[in-house]
């Protein structure tokens, strides 16, 4: 207990020590031997227990809190360790053996042993023991189909072998399980603090990693400070994190330009050019793995239609989206994943725009003079939907000229996200940052299991027994080109089922200020900032 004691005195005098002299603005306004760096983001969390969690803004967040067992190389996207320095996978594929990482603290001082993984992962799997609350844990049946008592649930049991070791034994071969263990929403919280905090620890975030949760005032700014025992010596680079809430990307935009944000994401493909000709300021792209959309809710009328749905597929002219809004920087979307994934199926036809024959599909239907229907639109721009306002007012034109009339609804961002996986919009603006495992985008998409509110990430509620049995199939085979054919075909049919109005694939751009160094964009959009560093 003294050694605790001790040891935490010494991390709060570190942290006083960080937060001492920080200024009212950006790093620029700090003392000159501080570190601070200020990012302005697009929406603010809603809640920074990553488990729980259901949006990127809140993993962002979280992923500078805490650690997983094992990461992804952003350079080649292999696993590789974290807070696992290795682990050994038995012949029949079934059990995972994991080696931890020595002497590394939780923020609170406690010992991140085999015991606290045990402690996490039972927490996330079994929803009778007495710390499985805080949320509904949206995320976990996704990468882990089931939880325990779920004949669908891929995990059988986990064990601490002793301090060092932790073995978890799946009930049959699981391609993407080490993919999952590497995710946002399952790196590893302190027990101490999830025990302490109860259903408020996503307001008080504790892991082991770079940087310390400091405070968090609500639709403005989320500051978390230098974690000075991190394991990884001499990261990380930054004294202080920030993120600030700047919804208006042109607000964003002036804030960088004046010196109150160091790095800002989601900037509008119409300001590049007034980026490139900064010589303050630096344009940063990320890879077009990520796909922008509209769901059509297939239990509501009339959107139960097949013809419906491919009609409003016929009626959208992606080109001209992509020429008006994101001046380029896009390629028309047709899957959920993008050309650069190794499952995309490279024979899908898109809709082809043509109101006319949108027109007589929806006669066909039953619907010679359209219909009028509510269309929900994101309040928060997205990097796939960097200006949800005014491509909603697009998209309207557009269904208009074959009859539908849409009334466009946008209520606050967690409003919106909790009544999407309810299934309560009956046509929605949507997206996913698409990741280098196939599994999630398909899963996440297309499931019949992900369409169970109040958790449904099939927002559509697309219920196709043999979509859902290719994905499954998929899963459990180790074969990279056996896997692609299960999910080329699974594509093949969500396709002329069109539950989904595929509209891009977008090339993100953020802009930083020329002194930011090191900052890596990420596929998934989940950048980690141990190793980002100021030089000025």
């Amino acid at each position: 207990m003294k050694k605790i004691i001790t040891l935490l005195t010494g991390m709060m005098l570190a942290v006083s020590l960080v937060l001492t002299g920080t200024g009212s603005k950006a790093g620029a306004a700090a003392e000159a031997k501080e570190k601070v760096l200020v990012v302005g983001r697009m929406a603010d969390s809603v809640i920074l227990d990553p488990i729980n969690a259901s949006d990127n803004e809140s993993w962002r967040a979280t992923e500078q809190i805490y650690d997983n067992l094992v990461v992804l190389n952003p350079k080649n996207f292999d696993i590789i360790p974290s807070l696992a320095t290795s682990w050994k996978i038995s012949p029949d594929g079934k059990v995972y053996t994991f080696t931890l990482r020595d002497g590394v603290k939780f923020h609170d001082g406690t010992d991140f042993n085999a015991a606290a993984v045990v402690f996490n992962i039972v927490r996330w799997w079994d929803k009778s023991n007495p710390y499985h609350t805080g949320g509904t844990f949206p995320y976990f049946t996704l990468g882990f189909g089931g939880f325990k008592g779920d004949p669908k649930s891929i995990i059988q049991d986990v064990k601490a072998v002793d301090k060092n070791h932790v073995q978890i034994t799946l009930n049959s071969p699981f391609a993407p399980f080490l993919y999952y263990m590497a995710m946002c929403y399952t790196p590893i919280a302190s027990p101490d603090a999830i025990k302490k905090y109860g259903d408020q620890f996503g307001r008080h975030p504790v892991g082991t990693g770079p940087f310390i949760f400091q405070e968090w005032k609500t639709n403005d700014t989320l500051s978390l400070v230098k974690n000075p025992i991190y394991w990884q010596k001499g990261l990380p680079k930054l004294d202080k994190l920030i993120f600030r809430t700047i919804p208006d990307a042109t607000a964003r935009l002036t804030a960088l330009q004046n010196g109150e944000l160091d790095l800002m994401d989601g900037l509008n493909p119409s300001d590049v050019a007034s980026v490139t000709g900064d010589r303050k300021l630096q344009l940063i792209k990320r890879p077009a793995v990520n796909v922008g959309e509209v769901n059509f809710n297939v239990t509501k009328p009339p959107f139960d239609n097949v013809k419906v749905r491919q009609a409003l597929s016929m009626a959208v002219n992606k080109q001209g989206l992509i020429d008006a809004f994101y001046y380029g920087l896009a390629i028309p979307a047709k899957s959920v994943l993008s050309a650069s994934s190794w499952a995309y199926n490279q024979n899908l036809k898109d809709y082809q725009y043509d109101p006319d024959a949108a027109k007589k599909l929806l006669a066909e239907a039953g619907y010679p003079n359209g219909f009028t229907t509510d269309f929900w639109v994101m309040p928060v721009s997205r990097p796939y939907m960097p200006q949800p306002q005014t491509i909603a007012e697009s998209l309207q034109a557009d269904f208009a000229k074959i009859g539908v009339k849409t009334n466009i609804i946008s209520l606050d961002w967690a409003t919106y996200l909790k009544k999407a996986y309810n299934g309560e919009i009956p046509m929605a603006m949507w997206g996913l940052t698409i990741t280098i495992e196939p599994d999630y985008a398909m899963t996440f998409t297309y499931d019949k299991n992900r369409a169970t509110p109040p958790n449904a990430t099939n927002i559509a509620l697309y219920k196709s027994d043999k979509v859902t049995d290719l994905i499954g199939q998929a899963r459990k085979n180790v074969n990279q080109n056996e896997r692609a054919k299960l999910y080329a075909e699974a594509q093949q049919i969500a396709h002329d089922d069109a539950p989904i109005l595929f509209l891009v694939h977008s090339i993100p751009v953020l802009a930083a200020a020329d002194y930011v160094k090191n900052f890596i964009p990420l596929l998934e959009a989940l950048e980690k900032y141990e190793n980002v560093d100021i030089q000025k």
